[in-house]
């Protein structure tokens, strides 16, 4: 892409850009979505907590967790002082376990150096952790009227749809191209902005699909670029691919008087700051961990296939209940080297009707006991 690709991105977008604002906001109010909880609410902590569980996560999965966490924690001040644990077992399932992470600290970053309060504008909002560029306008968007351009995933595909802008999106030229384009779309009046958000989320969602998008509805049909050429799916572009790999690993899963061990994952990687059972490379190295504790070998469970982003991984669980309790320099191996050569946490043993208390990764969640009280 050229200088002067750019440039007529930039004139499309200028051109188009009332027309293409006051329909989406006529449209927003009319045929929008009105019904999600924290569609009710300018609070910011009620619309942040929304955008960091909605990203990478469909809104019919993110409702139940939405509501599970308002009910434990009312207001930034409540999140600020929860443990970790506590906001990781109530995240347990959500994935993308880094935003649990941020939204603890980003939490105590707003009572510590804010007050409690979140700062009233996009730029300053980006600074916080686990806050980018596009939630910051999101929150600036909705709750103080703040006329900034969001760029999710699906405002992505609404706007180089409309703009037929075929810059490659895994580029950060042509990215920035498009922010600059969807900064030029705004509603020029402030109080549009609401709707105009909402809107652009909207489209994206329920009509501009990423496959067969229902352009006969779409309030900008006549306008849009792509459908005038006839190939709306062409859009947006973005060639760089995913890398998948696989992993096969054993679970020790250890039981003794009605409690279960489990290690907590390091900071980083696949289920970090999450509880788990001790992660083996091979079948040999958790038989040889069972076999230090003297109580015959464990019991194999049905393998588990977990697909995650960019790993398809197959668990296969050993179940072992102990007698009597394991020698503590045994205990202590457990919580030692992890899969792949990840340094793990500390081992505790966990009550098995407390299990609803830590952080657990989801098929962990499907394999134990949990029960919520």
């Amino acid at each position: 892409m050229s200088a002067d690709d750019v440039q007529g991105l930039l004139a499309r977008a200028q051109a188009l850009s009332p027309a293409l604002a006051d329909r989406l906001v006529a449209w927003q109010r009319q045929e929008g979505r009105h019904h999600l909880p924290w569609q009710q609410t300018r609070d910011p902590y009620r619309v942040w907590l929304s955008e960091i569980m909605l990203q990478q996560t469909q809104v019919s999965t993110v409702l139940g967790y939405y509501d599970r966490f308002l009910r434990a924690f009312p207001d930034v001040q409540a999140l600020a002082t929860a443990s970790l644990d506590e906001v990781l077992a109530l995240w347990a399932g959500l994935g993308y376990y880094s935003r649990a992470r941020n939204l603890h600290r980003c939490a105590q970053v707003v009572v510590s150096d804010h007050g409690g309060l979140f700062p009233g504008n996009a730029q300053a909002l980006a600074q916080l952790p686990g806050i980018g560029r596009s939630t910051a306008a999101a929150i600036a968007g909705f709750c103080f009227d703040e006329r900034t351009a969001i760029l999710d995933g699906n405002v992505k595909r609404v706007l180089t749809r409309a703009l037929a802008w075929g810059g490659n999106l895994s580029v950060a030229a042509h990215e920035r191209a498009l922010w600059e384009a969807a900064e030029l779309v705004l509603p020029q009046r402030a109080a549009d902005m609401p709707a105009y958000t909402q809107g652009v989320m909207d489209l994206g969602a329920t009509v501009c699909s990423q496959r067969k998008p229902s352009c006969l509805v779409c309030p900008w049909s006549d306008l849009c670029e792509a459908r005038q050429q006839g190939r709306p799916e062409a859009f947006p572009v973005k060639t760089r691919k995913l890398k998948r790999s696989k992993r096969e690993s054993w679970w020790l899963w250890l039981e003794h008087d009605e409690h279960v061990w489990l290690i907590q994952r390091p900071d980083t990687g696949v289920w970090a700051g999450l509880w788990t059972l001790p992660l083996l490379d091979t079948e040999l190295a958790a038989l040889a961990l069972t076999q230090a504790l003297g109580e015959g070998d464990p019991e194999p469970q049905p393998p588990i296939d977990h697909v995650l982003t960019h790993l398809d991984w197959r668990l296969h669980p050993q179940r072992l209940v102990l007698a009597r309790p394991a020698r503590p320099a045994v205990m202590g191996t457990l919580a030692g080297p992890a899969v792949g050569g990840d340094a793990a946490g500390t081992g505790r043993w966990v009550a098995l009707d407390q299990l609803h208390s830590v952080g657990l990764p989801a098929p962990l969640k499907k394999l134990l006991p949990v029960h919520r009280p």
